[in-house]
């Protein structure tokens, strides 16, 4: 597993990104402020609070507020990006972008940082396997998850223009920049990571360099299998669910919860429009304590693991 620490490949971690990115934005525009959990260090943040410190608003271990004091700056006329864990952001706060954010449609950018299993020794309390799930109901909060730093970046370029409320996770384990030429973000477009036909993998966030793993091992066994980068979550890119639909056989993949995430999404699209098989690689239920290679590895999150899902979903067909 490629999580633990940074590679010779150039692994990075995705909050350095945001935290710099950040900075050039509230350069380039004073409505932006940033509000946070007293979580400055753990979202990278000393540097922003150091330059910014009056726009900087530290409620303290007070979720629920931080997200009503986030919607409370954007109804005058500021931009917040409101960070914290997002296992305590979406958890404990979830009325509050309910009814504060996605209910009132204030433009408010909540980040979740540190997502899915990041947290892996703490335990499921600091997992956050749900937040995907628990938001995609609120149609007017757009949903984002980034595969690596430069669509991090990007994602929250585009967050800053954007009028309305945004959800975006932060990676905490390094990931590589995905090779592909002359990317584009565009929020409810997708990326096409690999060629394929036979099968399509859907993958977001920290999986997707393994399900391009995943498709070379696949390769080399003659199996052509597309891969797709599915960063937006709502909206969905249906034009890249038909045509992975066309190959008869889609897996998604994700460090989120399996019922209601990125799978879930698929799962329901395909249902009522391309009906096909659809299996999903991630998280069902709450976690063991133990590090993220571990957990990766118990989920089948792994090129292997993932490759070894295709091969017998392939053979199902």
């Amino acid at each position: 597993m490629a999580h633990a620490a940074p590679s010779p490949a150039g692994y990075k971690d995705c909050r350095n990104i945001w935290a710099s990115t950040l900075e050039k934005l509230a350069e380039e525009d004073p409505r932006i402020v940033v509000v946070v959990n007293d979580s400055i260090g753990s979202s990278k943040l000393n540097a922003f609070a150091s330059r910014f410190p009056e726009r900087t608003v530290n409620v303290g271990i007070a979720e629920q507020l931080m997200v009503g004091v986030g919607a409370g700056l954007a109804n005058g006329g500021k931009i917040p990006f409101v960070s914290a864990a997002a296992c305590f952001l979406t958890g404990r706060a979830l009325e509050q972008i309910k009814a504060d954010v996605a209910y009132s449609g204030y433009n408010v950018k909540l980040v979740g940082q540190s997502p899915g299993i990041a947290y892996g020794e703490l335990g499921a309390t600091h997992h956050s396997i749900e937040d995907l799930a628990w938001l995609r109901p609120m149609q007017q909060i757009a949903i984002v998850v980034p595969a690596d730093s430069w669509e991090t970046e990007q994602a929250l370029r585009w967050a800053a223009t954007y009028d309305g409320p945004v959800f975006i996770r932060v990676s905490r384990m390094p990931v590589p920049d995905l090779d592909i030429p002359n990317r584009v973000f565009e929020p409810g477009k997708s990326e096409l990571v690999r060629e394929g036909s036979e099968a399509t993998i859907i993958a977001n966030g920290t999986t997707v360099h393994l399900a391009a793993a995943a498709a070379d091992l696949l390769a080399q066994e003659g199996l052509s299998v597309r891969v797709v980068n599915m960063a937006t979550v709502h909206p969905i890119d249906e034009t890249a669910l038909e045509a992975a639909a066309r190959t008869g056989l889609i897996l998604t993949v994700e460090e989120a919860s399996i019922r209601g995430g990125l799978g879930g999404a698929v799962a329901e699209w395909t249902a009522e429009n391309h009906p096909v098989r659809v299996e999903r690689i991630g998280f069902d239920g709450f976690r063991s304590t133990g590090s993220v290679d571990y957990l990766f590895e118990q989920a089948g999150l792994s090129a292997e693991g993932i490759a070894a899902r295709v091969r017998g979903a392939v053979g199902r067909k």
